[in-house]
C-alpha cells in the first residue's frame, strides 16, 4: 500500500493521491533530486504478479518515453522499486476535459475547434512513432488554466509494428468512444483513435456523448449500428464544416474516414473560413454496413443416397409420408392460428409523452426508449413560447393518445416566434443582446450616451434602453440601445466654487479665463456664467471661460465710508 511520506525508488516522495485506474494509481510526488512536483503512476498490487498486465504497463513506459510534443504529457522516469512498478511524469494543474463539458455543459465552437487542433496534433505526432492510443476519451484530455490540452495515459497504447498485438486483444477503452471495429472484435488502427476523436469532438459541442445504453453491450451495438446524431440539428449555430469534420471521424466503415489524424487537423485549421462554413452535408463514398462473407451451403450432389427400394414401396411410403406431413401442417397451422398467432403479432399500446420544450436530442431519446420510430424530417412551426429549435409536439398526435408500439411519429419544432418580448438589458454586455435580438428579427440600433460619472460604467455596458421591459415588438421592429462612451461632459458649474471649477479644469486639461461681474443680486464668488454648456463633450487644451458676481466698487467705498 502506497502512503503519505513513502520515496519511491528513493527518490519521489509520495504526497496525496490524485487518481485511481483499471490498471494503476496515480499519486502526486515531489522529486527530491529535481525540486519539482511530479504525477507517479503505480501499478495496483494485485495485477503486479499478472505477466500479461506487466508487460502490457512496461510498454506503456516504452511507448511513451518515445514521444516528445507539447501537448502530451511528459515521461520522466520508469522503474521498479521493491514490486512497485513506477512511471514518473509531468505533474498537470488543470481540470480533465471531461470535467470541463460537465461543468460547462458544452464548450463553444472556437473552444472546441482549439482543443481538437491541440489533440490532433499530439496524436498525429504519435501516429508518427508508429504509436495508436486506443483510449481517446475527454477523461484521458487534461485543460491547463492557460487553454493548453495536454494527452494523459498511453496506458494502453499500441505500437503498430509490435507483432504480440493482434486482433485478438480486449477492447479496454471506454464503449462511449469506441470504433465499430474494436466493438465487432477487430484489432486497432489510426482510422480507430480518429473515431474517437470525432466522438470527442462531438461531445464537447453538444456536451454529452451520442451514444448511450443501459449496459456496455447496448451502447457497442449502437457503435456499430446507429449514424451519429446531427450536430446541426441539435445546435443550428454549428456550421456545416464543423459537422463534415465530425462525420468523417466518426464514419461506421473504416474506408469513409481520414486516412490520417493529419487530414483532419488540416480540415479544422479552415473549418471557421467563411468559404467553407456554408458547405454541403457529407456524404460518404462506400456503404457504411459492409455486407458480411455469405455462407456456402454444402453440395447436394455430395450427399449419400439410401438403399434402393422397389418402385411399389417407393410409391407407397411417399405417399404415406405426404398425407402425414399434410396432417401435421394442418394441424400444426390451426394451431398457431387459434392460440399462438394473436399472442406473437400483437403489438403492445403506448402513450404519447410530453416532450414539448425538449430539445430534438432529448425528444428522439425519450420516444426511442418506448419503441416509437422517429422520422428523418421534422416539422417546423411558429410558437410563442416554446424557443426556437424546442421541440412543440408530436404532429397529428396530443399527449395521453394510445397508439400500437412501432409508430412512426414526426417531431415538431419550434421556429420561434414573430414577438420578441422585451428584457432589461441595462448592465448586459451590448455585443450578446445586439447579437441575440438581431437573431429574434429586430433592428438594432447603438448609440453612445456620455456621462459626468465615468467610475459607474463600463464602456460596453448598456446604460439605457428605449423601449420598456414586457413591451412586445414584432420582427422588424426598431430598438435602441445606449452604451456609456466614458467621455467626460460639462456640469452646470452654478453650483460650483471658484475653487472647484479651476480643479475640474486642471484634471481635464483645460485652460480657465475667470471674468468677473459686478452684482448686488449674487453672493459674491457665485458662478453666473460658463463659456461651455451644460452637456457639452469635455475636451483637452481647450478654454473654458466663466463668469463670477463679485461685489460693486461703489458698495466697497460706501461700506468703506461707514467704517471712517
Amino acid at each position: 500500500m502506497i502512503v503519505k511520506g513513502q520515496r519511491i525508488n528513493g527518490r519521489y516522495e509520495i504526497i496525496r493521491s490524485i487518481g485511481e485506474g483499471g490498471m494503476a494509481n496515480v499519486y502526486l510526488a515531489y522529486d527530491t533530486i529535481l525540486n519539482r512536483d511530479v504525477a507517479v503512476k503505480i501499478l495496483r498490487g494485485d495485477l503486479a504478479n499478472d505477466e500479461k498486465f506487466v508487460k502490457r504497463f512496461q510498454r506503456e513506459a516504452v511507448a511513451a518515453s518515445s514521444l516528445t510534443h507539447p501537448n502530451i504529457v511528459e515521461m520522466y522516469d520508469v522503474g521498479v522499486d521493491d514490486g512497485n512498478y513506477f512511471i514518473v511524469m509531468e505533474y498537470i494543474d488543470g481540470i480533465t476535459l471531461k470535467s470541463l463539458i460537465k461543468k460547462r455543459g458544452a464548450l463553444t465552437i472556437s473552444e472546441t475547434v482549439d482543443i481538437m487542433l491541440q489533440i490532433t496534433s499530439a496524436i498525429a505526432c504519435a501516429h508518427d512513432s508508429y504509436i495508436i492510443h486506443r483510449d481517446i476519451k475527454p477523461q484521458n484530455v487534461m485543460i491547463l488554466d492557460d487553454g493548453v490540452a495536454k494527452i494523459t495515459d498511453f496506458g494502453i497504447a499500441m505500437a503498430m509494428k509490435s507483432a504480440e498485438l493482434t486482433q485478438t486483444n480486449t477492447v479496454m477503452g471506454s464503449v462511449h468512444y469506441l470504433p465499430p471495429e474494436q466493438a465487432n472484435g477487430k484489432g486497432s488502427t489510426v482510422k480507430s483513435d480518429i473515431y474517437s476523436l470525432g466522438i470527442m469532438m462531438y461531445e464537447m459541442l453538444i456536451g454529452k456523448v451520442p451514444f448511450k445504453g443501459d449496459n456496455a453491450v447496448e451502447i457497442a451495438m449502437k457503435q456499430i449500428n446507429d449514424p451519429i446524431p446531427s450536430v446541426c440539428h441539435i445546435n443550428p449555430e454549428i456550421p456545416q464544416s464543423i459537422e463534415n469534420i465530425i462525420l468523417k471521424a466518426t464514419a461506421k466503415n473504416p474506408k469513409n474516414r481520414y486516412d490520417s489524424v493529419n487530414e483532419m487537423h488540416e480540415d479544422l485549421v479552415h473549418a471557421l473560413e467563411d468559404d467553407n462554413k456554408e458547405s454541403s452535408r457529407l456524404t460518404y463514398e462506400y456503404p457504411e454496413q459492409e455486407l458480411e462473407n455469405t455462407k456456402v451451403l454444402p453440395n447436394l450432389n455430395e450427399i449419400k443416397v439410401k438403399p434402393k427400394v422397389s418402385k411399389a414401396e417407393k410409391g407407397l411410403n411417399i405417399s404415406l409420408v405426404i398425407v402425414s406431413v399434410i396432417f401435421v401442417l394442418l394441424a400444426v397451422g390451426l394451431l398457431i392460428t387459434v392460440l399462438v398467432l394473436p399472442k406473437v403479432t400483437e403489438v403492445p399500446d403506448v402513450k404519447i409523452p410530453n416532450v414539448s420544450g425538449l430539445t430534438v436530442a432529448e425528444a428522439e431519446n425519450t420516444l426511442n426508449e418506448l419503441g416509437f420510430i422517429i422520422s428523418s424530417t421534422t416539422e417546423e412551426r411558429k410558437d410563442t413560447e416554446i424557443a426556437a429549435g424546442k421541440v412543440i409536439g408530436i404532429k397529428n398526435y396530443n399527449v395521453g393518445d394510445v397508439v400500437k408500439q412501432g409508430k412512426t411519429v414526426t417531431l415538431v419544432v419550434s421556429s420561434g416566434s414573430d414577438e420578441v418580448v422585451v428584457e432589461d438589458y441595462v448592465g448586459q454586455k451590448y455585443q450578446e443582446v445586439e447579437v441575440a435580438l438581431t437573431k429574434a428579427g429586430l433592428q438594432v440600433i447603438i448609440e453612445k450616451q456620455a456621462t459626468t460619472d465615468k467610475d459607474k460604467y463600463k464602456e460596453d455596458v448598456i446604460i439605457k434602453q428605449n423601449i420598456e421591459v414586457g413591451t412586445k415588438l414584432t420582427k422588424g421592429d426598431i430598438i435602441r440601445l445606449y452604451i456609456e462612451t466614458l467621455e467626460v461632459l460639462y456640469p452646470n458649474f452654478k453650483t460650483y466654487t471658484v475653487s472647484d471649477v479651476e480643479s475640474f479644469c486642471e484634471e481635464n486639461e483645460i485652460d480657465l479665463v475667470i471674468e468677473y461681474k459686478e452684482t448686488t443680486q449674487y453672493n459674491p464668488g457665485t458662478i453666473l456664467n460658463q463659456s461651455r454648456a451644460e452637456g457639452n463633450v469635455v475636451r483637452a487644451n481647450t478654454t473654458l471661460t466663466i463668469t463670477v458676481a463679485k461685489v460693486p466698487e461703489a458698495a466697497l467705498d460706501v461700506e468703506s465710508s461707514s467704517e471712517e
